[in-house]
């Protein structure tokens, strides 16, 4: 914001004239808020400034002085600062100042008339500069809205500022919250960020303003300029008026000072606020949205009525309304003179007419004068006398008021826009309404411009040429010398006469143009920035050289006046300017050329580069750019890495890429050693997006291509074989220099093998720059960029060496076997391309199989493909493939509507009915039979007789859904063959898949039959039709399509109906895959809720819970639980659509219970997910939904982050979490919800001082903090993120007095010096102390630079406090820290290894890295249990340990060799072993432990003992990269050197193995890769970040099996105890892979029962895989289930009991259920229970007589072990009873 200007008495007066006092009829109020005058001396040493001026001053002078530094001129004025001379009425406008003269002599004015007025004292006079004085009101109307302040165009060509602090009360206090903020910068205060004047005002907008001072203020010009500034604050602008004064159709001003529903509660600063406006929404305005009205906005108000005590003022904004006069909207009356303001409408007397104006009285007391303009004369050209008289009646609305003149008078206008409060009447009678400044821009030169009125001593009115308005010419612009006077009769400007004129400002206020006769101004090339184009050769002057350090970096060239533009250093000249200063002087003209021109920042750019100036192209726009045009630009940018090139600037906004490969005809590595930024370049277009906004650009000359090099191009032949040298890898493409010559050819990747894209992109890793590449195929040639397209893959390799690849259409002829490559995949086919740009359609129908059910029928770009020519066109060139063996492509009568046989004309053959003789037999609604052919998901294709086709739409087969067996597969139940009766309905039009009458018949047609018993039998027929269809009934419908937001259903043959998801279910989890719940040909029962038979439009719902009235916003309320379909998803929210006029958002913050686990990503697009309505807003018509569990599933679970809804559910002291919503210069912004945000202070980040703290956060990031403030008022929260505030156990940073001599620390090296280290303490406030280079070692003082550096983690002892100077020395001797060194490292030799901190320091440390990183295989331990009890004999059964049902090697604890670093069950070998791998492992183990030992050695023999490596193991890493050569593919070495890198602590270095070993283990050996990706993700979850863990995870899903990760990543997270995090993946794996894997379902019931102690959570789980699952997979997953209540300590055995109980039922025979059930009660150890299930299956009927022996021994060997002799005789009772009864059912089975 622009700083407002303060003056002292003693700066007036030295500014020019001294000011004449003014008389004032009252008080006048100061100038604004921030502008009240206050004592020199404050009390205290106060500034009398506020912080919001102390910025604004401070800003503006910063800005002052580097202006001056650049331009070397006097800085501009503010923007309050009007930039033209308002001395009189139709002064000088902003575009040519007037200069000053030496001695100023009066000029005539329009308002210094002086009427003869019978009232002695009453002149009729206008508005003018001399006349406006502080306290003055005015009509004003809106017409430039800039950054910090508004202009208004007042009455008599006057123009006021209205600063951005004297709006209203409202704004100003925002305005101030912003500035009064310690934390807020310069830079914040100059951007407000969230305060726009555009959103508070309107051009046009007329506003009731409050002069607040006249003053002169001194510019860099030689004359001073006049600045008004305003305010229209209600508190100033109705300042004059009482309670009393508010009458109906008077006009007040208004802010804006609450929004509600169903209008504004506004504010008009009458009687400190004791009167109050209110205004209907109805009332603001046809034009004027009030969801976008903001508080702080004023309106000028027409006051409607008012409440019964006066209190409050009902309002109307509409100026439709309120310039309505004929409706009596104006005073004709009043109670005082008071209510007489600027802006209301009035009912006056005429008491005296003149040429000039007129003078009125309004209650035959108030003077009222109109002058020239405002009386109509001026725009009429008509006298005033023969219009109005003495005593008539007439309205006028008041514009100005004059405070300083007794007896009190108003000036009034009777102009037809003001008088109606709307635009110009001259704008309204063009197309449009168009605005006056559009229909003649400003700078337009007028070649005619009519003289129509003169005013003697002050200007001249002139026809411009625009209808109803004119131009106003004052004396002073009608020629470049002085005028004296003006004659309308005599002289060159009498009326009639007709002038060249300029157009140079437009007032909204009077309607009249400014206009300037003067060569001078007509003859300037520029008024304005605005007149300068783009492009246009100009002529100007230097102004001034800018000199920085380096020398001149600019010029400042004068075009105009006022008018500067800028030369940037790199335009001096086409070559580089040693010493510019030598050719360009000030005051020296010159000639350039505009480069672009931003007039909204009033900048120009020009160029002085010749190629550029005298180019004659120019390209300024995208638009109309065509290849191969020419054009010189500037290199801006150079490029050398990735995508090499450069960006070529040419004029505005157009830029060009240069690709290195177009930038010379020979081969350019770094473009940068053979172009330089700001080199002219000449290039031509190769390609351009008008669109997109995007040029590729060339360098390379098309016509300098040799003789020798055209004859080689030429001498290539398509198909011919070829070979060159790899250049260049750019993308996805080779390129290659053949040999002997300089031409390029292009190989694709895809064009490398024959196989996947992953071959493919194989293949091309291997390929290097410099390869030579032989054996490659031209497969075209492109002349004008002189390019070969070359092929290697095998296919077309071969079909060239044996001269079958096609290169001209006149070699292809039918049935030939071809090989080419998919070019493009259409709705409709595949394009195939083959030589020499030879192609071919694939059309769909030509596919084998159903590869016309797949996306893209199952092609991609480039592939590989071999096919039949099936036609060739040889005149139209072209060529159908197809892909169908011989005898399919000429079978006949497979299918219905493959058959194009012609029928008979005559008699049938062998027609099935044996009765039919003849087609015409087949008439409507015949009973007739047909044989099945084939059947298909929709319908069955029959044969009434031979070459007589039918075919029965599936509707048209059952008559109620309870016919139908399997509802998936409705025509599963029929064979080809298989005789049906069927019933004629008509004609089936198989091209276009229509139902025709029986009387379209033509020449392959195809009967359509119905097979409905119900049809069969009676005697008429009914045929649904579409008109037939009622809203009220239920129909059974058939799916005929699944599209992707909806099904397509069949309710007959001819009635067609659209399904949509959401509809089609209300079971959500079904709707998550149609093609599998609801595939082609189901059948469904569907309830119609849309009906349009107009358009032929069939709306069906298949929900239970469906009315035939479709949901609307009225319908829905706070807490409905609906399904929704997944629109689009960012990383804020996930946008959810419930039908085609409902949608809304899902916040972040809504997302889960658990904002943890809260990621939008997780939903992707056409989803279908289950939502909670959260809130509705009524007046936006906008509602915002929930996918809490809590909300949608009525989950039972513990809510982690329970859901806010207001800021009253919030108290201090809460703990609350969090998403930063933003982050500014003054702390962080917390969303809370979707309505409520929390405020953190900078102070209250944390506990510690943090430099760069807005690098610890980001968007969308969670955080918990404390709330410690709530302002339920004003809907304010703050809260602190400290951890002292959060964490009740908060240990605070150790400090200075907390250290202690002889205390060992550990701490960070923060500097390090030639005599000594600084070292930093851990968790400290920032402790730190020395340690002397002769505390590091024992011995002799090491280098500290040798041995540290910054950031080494460190041990140190405390040896000596100095309390007076607060410091601390430090020690790092290997002798203070005996006790807690390792044996070993006491007997070590030589010199002393620095105390550096390592996660490997010693064997606890090693022990626990290994309990961190270790994993089995086959499935880590954190998966214990998961798998639950194993089906297995019942003899094992009784010996296995309670482990969960999961038996355990003995030998699985053993060690194994090599393996890493192995601990808690997983083993970075990937659970392989080698030979030696013990004592590799032991002597890997010895390696770590041994100490880095830093002596100098002496030279001794270098013994090689690599072969020592069999018997010792590798020692070190050269050890291990000997291993690895032989052994490149072995995951158990590569394993073992990452933990050898571990135990040295370098992760780094462990990461780098890892990726090696990804890049050189052979794709073939996936185990081996997974068993590394495992490891590097252990790595990952140990020592690196969650970003690096995500990254690994995400490539390792792409590269192994996606499930087989989600689950090694589960059990990492389990078995280092993030729980959370395991949770939320197993979450994800389960939408993933849930359909595919049971045991990823038994895993996770087992993870939520058995870790997370969840039964709740693992019992709803079964539901949901059962629905996923196939069928045949129930019966397992749900015994799994079952034993899980059995063996997990949270189970429950009765509800596992229930379970196994309900599966006997439906599977009573199943004895291996029974086993297992009896086994879990024998572990439980009821004899009751063991004894009754053992008796129950005996009773059981069917069970084979091996599986009843088996039965009977384990009963005998349990009652043997566990129970007692009366059991065992009980066993043989049962058994011989057994026996007894089966030989006589044998028996009479023999009988029988």
């Amino acid at each position: 914001m622009a700083p407002i200007k303060r003056k002292t008495a003693t700066e007036k007066i030295d500014a020019g004239r001294p000011e004449k006092k003014q008389k004032q009829s009252g008080p006048v109020p100061s100038q604004s808020s921030l502008r009240q005058e206050e004592p020199s001396f404050p009390r205290g040493g106060a500034s009398i400034l506020t912080p919001l001026e102390q910025k604004q001053i401070q800003i503006q002078a910063k800005n002052d002085v580097l202006f001056e530094q650049e331009t070397g001129r006097k800085a501009p004025k503010n923007d309050f600062i009007d930039d033209e001379d308002d001395s009189d009425a139709f002064g000088l406008t902003e575009m040519q100042p007037i200069k000053a003269k030496t001695k100023p002599k009066p000029k005539g004015k329009l308002s210094s008339i002086k009427p003869e007025s019978k009232e002695k004292g009453v002149r009729i006079e206008g508005l003018s500069y001399t006349r406006l004085a502080a306290g003055s009101v005015v009509l004003g109307q809106v017409f430039r809205i800039n950054r910090y302040d508004v202009a208004l165009s007042l009455p008599n060509n006057l123009t006021g500022y209205l600063p951005i602090t004297s709006v209203s009360h409202q704004l100003t206090a925002k305005v101030e919250r912003l500035a009064n903020d310690n934390e807020q910068d310069e830079d914040a205060i100059q951007d407000h960020g969230v305060i726009d004047l555009i959103s508070y005002f309107f051009i046009g907008q007329y506003l009731r303003a409050y002069v607040v001072s006249t003053e002169r203020d001194s510019a860099a010009a030689t004359k001073a300029k006049r600045h008004i500034e305003l305010s229209i604050n209600p508190e100033k602008a109705n300042s004059s008026l009482k309670k009393t004064d508010l009458v109906t159709n008077s006009m007040v001003q208004a802010s804006v000072k609450s929004i509600e529903d169903h209008g504004l509660v506004m504010e008009l600063g009458v009687e400190g606020g004791a009167v109050r406006g209110f205004m209907s929404s109805k009332e603001i305005g046809k034009d004027v949205d009030i969801s976008r009205i903001k508080q702080g906005a004023v309106f000028l108000c027409l006051i409607t009525g008012l409440s019964s005590n006066g209190a409050v003022v009902k309002l109307s904004a509409d100026m439709d309304r309120a310039g309505n006069l004929k409706k009596g909207h104006f005073l004709a009356d009043a109670p005082t003179v008071n209510c007489y303001q600027p802006g209301t409408a009035v009912e006056v007397s005429v008491s005296e007419v003149t040429k000039s104006g007129i003078l009125a009285k309004a209650m035959g007391v108030l003077d009222l004068t109109a002058d020239l303009i405002h009386s109509g004369a001026a725009a009429s050209g008509k006298g005033l006398e023969a219009k109005y008289h003495v005593g008539d009646k007439m309205k006028g609305r008041i514009i100005c008021t004059f405070p300083d003149i007794e007896p009190m008078k108003l000036g009034f206008s009777v102009l037809e826009h003001v008088l109606t409060l709307g635009p110009h009447p001259g704008s309204t009678q063009h197309p449009g309404n168009t605005s006056p400044t559009k229909l003649l821009p400003l700078s337009t030169i007028v070649s005619e411009a009519r003289v129509a009125r003169v005013e003697p001593g002050v200007g001249l009115l002139v026809d411009v040429g625009v209808k109803g308005i004119r131009g106003f010419v004052h004396i002073s612009r009608i020629a470049d010398g002085k005028i004296e006077t003006l004659s309308a009769d005599t002289g060159p400007y009498k009326i009639g006469s007709v002038h060249k004129a300029r157009i140079i400002g437009y007032n909204y206020m009077d309607g009249l143009f400014i206009v300037s006769l003067e060569p001078k101004v007509i003859a300037q090339p520029f008024l304005s920035i605005d007149d300068v184009q783009t492009g246009q050769i100009v002529r100007g002057t230097i102004e001034k050289l800018l000199i920085k350090e380096s020398g001149v970096s600019g010029l400042i060239i004068n075009l105009a006046d006022g008018i500067t533009g800028l030369v940037p250093e790199v335009h001096f000249s086409d070559i580089h300017l040693h010493h510019p200063e030598k050719k360009f002087k000030e005051g020296a003209p010159i000639t350039a050329r505009i480069l672009s021109t931003l007039p909204a920042e009033r900048q120009l750019r020009l160029t002085l580069k010749k190629t550029l100036v005298n180019s004659d192209v120019v390209w300024k726009s995208y638009e109309g750019l065509q290849i191969g045009a020419e054009s010189p630009g500037t290199i801006v940018k150079l490029i050398s890495s990735g995508g090499a090139g450069a960006v070529v600037q040419f004029y505005g906004a157009v830029r060009g890429f240069l690709p290195v490969s177009e930038m010379s005809e020979s081969y350019i590595d770094d473009p940068k050693k053979h172009f330089s930024v700001g080199q002219v370049v000449k290039v031509r277009v190769i390609s351009a997006d008008s669109a997109e906004e995007r040029l590729i650009v060339s360098c390379k000359d098309p016509s300098m291509f040799g003789a020798e090099q055209q004859q080689q191009f030429q001498s290539l032949v398509v198909g011919s074989t070829i070979g060159g040298s790899v250049s260049e890898k750019v993308n996805d493409e080779v390129i290659l220099e053949l040999a002997g010559s300089n031409l390029k050819a292009i190989l694709s990747f895809e064009h490398l093998t024959d196989g996947s894209p992953h071959k493919s992109a194989s293949a091309a890793k291997k390929i290097r720059v410099g390869q030579e590449m032989n054996d490659l195929i031209i497969l075209s040639k492109a002349e004008g960029r002189r390019l070969l397209q070359v092929t290697n893959k095998p296919s077309l390799v071969k079909a060239a060496q044996f001269g079958k690849l096609l290169k001209e259409y006149e070699d292809i002829q039918e049935g030939a076997e071809v090989d080419g490559y998919v070019n493009n995949v259409t709705s409709t086919g595949v394009f195939v391309h083959f030589g020499g740009g030879v192609s071919a359609l694939l059309h769909k129908s030509q596919l084998p199989g159903d590869a016309g059910l797949l996306p893209d029928f199952g092609m991609r770009k480039n592939q590989s493909i071999s096919a039949r020519v099936l036609s060739v066109d040889h005149v139209h060139r072209r060529v159908s493939l197809t892909m169908k063996a011989k005898q399919t492509a000429i079978a006949k009568g497979n299918t219905a509507e493959e058959d194009t046989s012609s029928p008979p004309e005559g008699s049938l053959s062998n027609p099935v009915d044996e009765i039919s003789t003849k087609i015409s037999d087949f008439s409507l609604g015949k009973l007739t039979k047909a044989r099945i052919n084939s059947v298909k998901e929709t319908q069955l294709n029959v044969q009434l007789a031979d070459g007589v086709q039918g075919r029965i739409d599936v509707s048209e087969i059952f008559d109620n859904l309870e016919d139908v067996k399997d509802r998936k597969h409705p025509l599963k139940m029929f064979h080809p063959n298989q005789v049906l009766p069927v019933r004629i309905l008509g004609m089936h039009d198989s091209k276009n898949h229509r139902f025709l009458p029986i009387t379209h018949r033509r020449k392959a047609q195809v009967f359509e039959l119905n097979a409905k018993p119900s049809n069969q039998t009676s005697a008429a027929m009914d045929i649904l039709t579409l008109d037939k269809v009622s809203t009220e009934l239920t129909y059974p419908v058939y799916i005929n399509n699944v599209a992707e937001d909806c099904v397509w259903v069949n309710l007959s043959a001819n009635v067609r109906g659209r399904i949509k998801v959401l509809d089609l279910s209300d079971d959500v989890y079904l709707l998550k895959d149609l093609g599998k719940n609801f595939p082609v040909g189901s059948a469904l029962r569907a309830k119609v809720i849309n009906l349009d038979t107009t358009n032929n439009r069939l709306d069906l719902s298949s929900r239970a819970s469906t009315s035939a009235k479709p949901l609307t916003f009225s319908d829905l309320s706070v807490g409905m639980v609906l399904p929704g379909r997944v629109t689009r998803v960012n990383e804020h929210q996930a946008m959810v659509q419930l039908n085609d006029t409902l949608s809304g958002p899902v916040n972040l913050i809504d997302l889960a219970d658990d904002y943890a686990i809260a990621n939008p990503a997780v939903y992707e697009k056409n989803q279908i997910i289950r939502v909670c309505i959260k809130s509705i807003d009524v007046s936006n018509k906008k509602v915002h939904f929930s996918t809490r569990p809590s909300k949608t599933l009525s989950s039972s679970l513990p809510v982690e982050d329970r859901e806010i809804g207001r800021v009253s559910d919030l108290n201090v002291n809460d703990i609350v979490r969090g998403f930063v919503k933003k982050i500014a210069d003054n702390g962080l912004f917390i969303s809370l919800a979707t309505n409520v945000t929390a405020y953190v202070r900078i102070t209250n980040l944390s506990d510690l001082f943090v430099k760069d703290w807005k690098a610890d956060y980001e968007i969308d990031q969670l955080v918990k903090g404390k709330i410690v403030q709530v302002d339920k008022d004003l809907n304010h929260v703050q809260m602190s993120l400290k951890k002292s505030h959060i964490d009740r156990h908060y240990k605070p940073p150790l400090t200075f007095d907390d250290m202690a001599v002889g205390q060992i620390v550990t701490g960070k090296v923060r500097k390090v010096e030639d005599f000594g280290v600084f070292i930093v303490v851990d968790n400290s406030a920032n402790v730190s102390g020395l340690c002397h280079k002769t505390q590091m070692a024992d011995r002799k003082a090491p280098d500290p630079k040798k041995l540290y550096e910054e950031g080494d983690q460190v041990k140190a002892k405390i040896l000596k406090i100095d309390r007076e100077t607060r410091r601390i020395s430090l020690g790092l001797k290997t002798s203070f820290f005996k006790s807690e060194v390792d044996a070993d490292d006491a007997e070590d030799t030589g010199a002393e290894r620095p105390v550096i901190m390592d996660s490997l320091s010693d064997d606890s440390e090693v022990d626990k890295l290994k309990a961190m990183l270790a994993e089995t295989d086959d499935e880590s331990e954190a998966w214990e249990g998961l798998n639950g009890p194993q089906d297995t004999d019942s003899d094992t059964h009784m010996d296995k340990e309670d482990n969960g049902g999961v038996s355990i090697d003995e030998n699985s604890t053993e060690t194994s060799a090599l393996q890493g670093l192995n601990a808690g069950g997983f083993d970075w070998t990937g659970g392989l072993s080698t030979a030696n791998d013990e004592e590799l492992q032991s002597e890997i183990d010895e390696e770590a432990s041994q100490p880095r030992k830093k002596k100098r050695r002496k030279a001794e023999l270098q013994i090689d003992r690599t072969g020592d490596l069999d018997a010792h193991g590798p020692q070190s890493g050269a050890d291990f990269e000997r291993l690895l050569m032989g052994q490149p593919n072995s995951s158990v070495l590569w394993l073992s050197y990452m933990a050898f890198q571990l135990q040295l602590s370098e992760v780094d270095r462990a990461r780098e193995i890892a990726e090696r070993a990804l890049r050189t283990i052979h794709i073939r050996e996936q185990d081996e890769k997974l068993n590394v990706w495992v490891a590097l993700l252990n790595l990952e979850n140990t020592y690196g970040t969650e970003e690096g863990l995500e990254r690994v995870f995400r490539r390792a899903c792409q590269y192994c099996d996606s499930l087989d990760i989600h689950e090694r990543l589960i059990s990492i997270y389990i078995q280092s105890g993030n729980h959370e995090k395991a949770d939320a993946l197993l979450t994800t794996a389960l939408s993933k892979h849930g359909s595919a894997s049971p045991a990823l379902w038994l895993n996770a019931a087992t993870f939520y029962l058995t870790t997370l102690k969840s039964p709740p959570n693992a019992r709803a789980l079964l539901p949901r895989a059962l629905q996923c699952l196939p069928p045949h997979t129930h019966l397992h997953l749900s015994s799994k289930f079952a034993q899980l209540e059995f063996t997990s300590p949270h189970g429950d055995p009765e509800r596992g009991r229930t379970m196994f109980e309900g599966l006997l039922d439906t599977f009573p025979k199943r004895l291996d259920l029974w086993n297992v059930l009896l086994d879990l009660e024998i572990k439980i150890g009821g004899r009751e229970r063991v004894r009754e299930l053992f008796e129950r299956v005996v009773k059981v009927r069917g069970l084979k007589s091996r599986k009843m022996r088996f039965w009977f021994k384990k009963w005998m060997e349990w009652e043997e072990k566990m129970g007692d002799q009366g059991g065992k005789d009980r066993v043989e009772e049962l058994a011989e009873e057994y026996v007894r009864r089966a030989a006589e059912e044998k028996g009479k089975g023999e009988s029988i």
